[in-house]
């Protein structure tokens, strides 16, 4: 690098100091004099830093890379080279020149603010959101609750089958008397909080899952795994349990506000987020150990007031089992575990009831089974 004519600037006032830059003796460093400075300046080349400078492409305006509490860490003072040749011999021979520096500390700063965020998601996900959910299921008005359910079933019948709740839905006239029913049988001596509204999806699914407001949804999977009607009779009394309690309700509320904030966290605002995630909670119907437990109860007690053995979710807990087994039971059933004990517990209260009878004649029972054909 020649020795060229430049424009140097302290950074502590506005004027411009015409100085003369070259290499230095030990050539590491440039040399800067002038008669406006005090000193000589000597700037290490592996310490130089270009600054981008809009509308002045003719110019290289030169810092010095400087520690300090300064997110840019750069110092100052600046140097303004117009001179062609030692343009090119800085583009050339500094690759670097135009780099971002980041000042000592910064990588501790985002791990720190990074184990901050992931603390705060991780509270909003399993602390906030549940005792927000807790506290709206028990103030939502029903109507609102009908209406936030109804809504629920169509975003999962889209997840799930791709298609409207009209195409899902199975539409036989007669297995959906059949169905209904059965819900009436079922419900006509509980104290009902809710109006039962309930389908049967067009899926091999072996399931059944409660959104709310009382809709519950059985998947012509489990109708077909079923060898009576009083098997499918306890899963449906067992998802009303969920509804009753409002489950299925606090369910929704948790998974929609935790796919909400997952959401805005993967940067998705156009709502298949949100759909994905909280049809697959609400399929897989994740409750606690406790919630599953009363709606077992619900279920029994609702059996036995509509005159319907439990057997038949014995039997149904049995076909599980020696289907599956719990160690293999599928994905979207895992949640819902699937035990011997939880056999015999329906099989002994089935001993103690008397005066049962099918919850549907054989011949409903044998609508039902077609309801999607």
């Amino acid at each position: 690098m020649q020795e060229t004519q430049a424009v140097f600037f302290d950074g502590k006032t506005a004027g411009r100091i015409p100085v003369t830059v070259s290499l230095g003796p030990d050539r590491l460093a440039l040399f800067i004099t002038g008669d406006g400075l005090p000193e000589p300046l000597r700037w290490p080349l592996g310490e130089l830093r270009g600054l981008h400078s809009d509308g002045a492409k003719h110019q290289v305006i030169l810092t010095l890379r400087q520690e300090g509490d300064d997110e840019l860490a750069r110092h100052t003072a600046r140097l303004v080279l117009e001179d062609t040749v030692a343009k090119e011999w800085l583009l050339t021979t500094r690759p670097d020149l135009f780099r971002k520096d980041v000042p000592k500390g910064t990588m501790k700063k985002i791990a720190k603010f990074t184990g901050m965020a992931v603390g705060a998601t991780v509270l909003m996900l399993f602390v906030i959101l549940p005792a927000m959910a807790n506290t709206l299921a028990a103030i939502i008005p029903i109507e609102r609750e009908v209406a936030f359910g109804k809504t629920v079933v169509a975003q999962i019948a889209r997840v799930f089958g791709g298609v409207g709740i009209d195409e899902l839905t199975c539409q036989g006239e007669e297995g959906q008397i059949a169905l209904q029913v059965m819900v009436d049988r079922l419900t006509e001596n509980q104290d009902m909080t809710y109006t039962i509204s309930s389908r049967v999806f067009d899926h091999p699914m072996v399931n059944a899952f409660a959104a709310p407001g009382g809709q519950v949804v059985v998947m012509k999977g489990l109708i077909d795994s079923a060898d009576s009607p009083d098997e499918v009779a306890a899963v449906l009394a067992h998802e009303i349990g969920h509804v009753e309690s409002r489950d299925a309700t606090r369910n929704a509320l948790r998974s929609s506000g935790s796919a909400g904030l997952l959401t805005m966290l993967i940067g998705d605002f156009t709502g298949g987020a949100v759909m994905a995630i909280l049809g697959e909670q609400l399929l897989s119907a994740s409750y606690t150990r406790e919630a599953e437990g009363q709606a077992d109860e619900f279920a029994l007690e609702m059996l036995q007031n509509a005159n319907v053995s439990a057997d038949g979710m014995a039997r149904f807990f049995e076909l599980l089992d020696e289907t599956y087994g719990e160690s293999a039971l599928p994905a979207y059933l895992s949640t819902h575990p699937v035990t011997l004990e939880r056999a015999q517990r329906a099989r002994d209260f089935a001993e103690t009831q008397s005066a049962t009878s099918p919850v549907i004649s054989d011949s409903q029972w044998q609508s039902l089974k077609q309801i999607c054909d």
